[in-house]
């Protein structure tokens, strides 16, 4: 297995977008490919672990990762001002497939949108944007100015389509990119569309780089982890009822 370091890296920004989700910017070169993720820790030792968080977008000198805050360390990483600094580990885990993608969707749940906006500036051909949050959108438009179609829907129907997201993507695509909640990404699969289908599943990571089997989950061709396998299947082999 490769080994693989932490590194510093200054933050330039951590902007509060809406509610509990921030956007935050670390300077310096990175690499990456869209899926990928990072592992950040801004403590000693508590909490014991890092936390994974995808590529949400890559520049020249500059990476940066969209969060939600859920528990102390995504807590602890809202708190950070710019000009702190941040140990990180990456790129870490597996890609999309970008090459020859000319029709697809990309299907997100709230934050399930993290890894997305590198792969939508990536992709060369007809992209079509489906994204279901429960009362407001964020973010969507820098996401218009890389997509062909943005579509909305909300739980509360207070923007876009009122429903889940899965409800109204057609099924035109070549292929089906996802991230979201557990029960987002099984009502796609049930969908059974004809398209390839990609899920970037999120699970709970210890080490990141596949040692521990802490985020292994069941696949029809066995345990698979999250973090080296993983984090994107193909949408067919991912069993959510294990």
């Amino acid at each position: 297995m490769e080994k693989k370091n932490y590194r510093d890296s200054k933050i330039i920004l951590n902007k509060h977008i809406q509610d509990d989700i921030y956007l935050m910017e670390l300077e310096g070169k990175f690499e990456g490919k869209p899926g990928q993720f990072y592992m950040l820790r801004a403590w000693d030792d508590s909490p014991l672990l890092p936390r994974p968080l995808s590529i949400y977008d890559l520049e020249e000198n500059k990476i940066s990762f969209l969060y939600k805050v859920v528990g102390k360390g995504t807590g602890i990483l809202s708190e950070l001002k710019e000009g702190a600094y941040i140990k990180l580990l990456g790129p870490l885990g597996n890609s999309f497939p970008t090459e020859g993608v000319e029709n697809c969707a990309i299907v997100a749940g709230g934050i399930g949108i993290a890894p997305f906006m590198y792969l939508a500036k990536t992709l060369k051909g007809k992209v079509d944007i489906y994204c279901g949050f429960y009362d407001k959108s964020y973010l969507m438009n820098e996401f218009r100015k890389h997509a062909d179609n943005v579509n909305i829907t909300t739980i509360t129907g207070d923007e876009g389509h009122k429903g889940l997201v899965t409800d109204i993507i057609e099924d035109k695509y070549d292929y089906v990119f996802a991230c979201g909640p557990n029960p987002m990404m099984q009502s796609l699969q049930k969908r059974e569309l004809s398209g390839k289908s990609f899920y970037s599943l999120e699970a709970h990571m210890a080490c990141g780089i596949g040692a521990c089997y802490g985020c292994a989950i069941e696949t029809t061709k066995g345990v698979k982890r999250v973090c080296h396998e993983g984090p994107i299947f193909k949408g067919e082999e991912v069993i959510f009822d294990a």
